[in-house]
């Protein structure tokens, strides 16, 4: 596991400074992908946020998904209500967080900073899949349909990932 933290580190200082963020600023895939990282292990170690936003680029690689970060963290059936506004059917996502129904704010800065430059390490490419190619987990508390039917690959803090 240090291997894994120091190709992190040395990739996030390549990345740079990133001074100035703006969580609401919708700027592409990389927000997309911190967003992601954000909601669904913010709490996590850095393994375990950095598994996630592996997740999210093995789907992106797959034709069961779309092929864009934010195609995969936005993917489910929506609705339009009757002012016409689009939102997506609660708790049908692919992620939790996009659809529970809460507002998402990005209320802790550190971690929106530091989930930031992960996903821009990621989005460059510059970090290993110690996944194994992980295309799903789930939190420890809940044994999902499809759990018995992937392989479980690895175990970080309080989530299952399976291929």
């Amino acid at each position: 596991m240090r291997i894994i933290y120091s190709i992190v580190f040395v990739s996030l200082l390549s990345v740079g400074f990133v001074g100035n963020l703006k969580a609401w600023d919708e700027n592409g895939e990389a927000v997309c992908l911190a967003k992601n990282i954000y909601f669904e292990a913010g709490n996590q170690s850095k393994a375990g946020r950095l598994a996630v936003g592996l997740v999210t680029l093995n789907r992106v690689e797959m034709r069961e998904y779309p092929d864009t970060i934010c195609g995969v963290v936005h993917q489910g059936p929506t609705y339009t209500n009757w002012k016409g506004n689009t939102w997506p059917v609660k708790h049908k996502c692919q992620f939790s967080w996009y659809c529970d129904g809460k507002k998402d704010i990005i209320e802790d800065s550190k971690t929106w900073n530091e989930v930031y430059l992960l996903a821009v390490a990621l989005v460059q490419g510059s970090v290993y899949d110690f996944t194994d190619g992980s295309s799903h987990y789930h939190n420890d508390t809940v044994h999902p349909y499809w759990a018995d039917h992937l392989y479980k690959t690895l175990t970080i803090d309080n989530h299952i990932f399976y291929k």
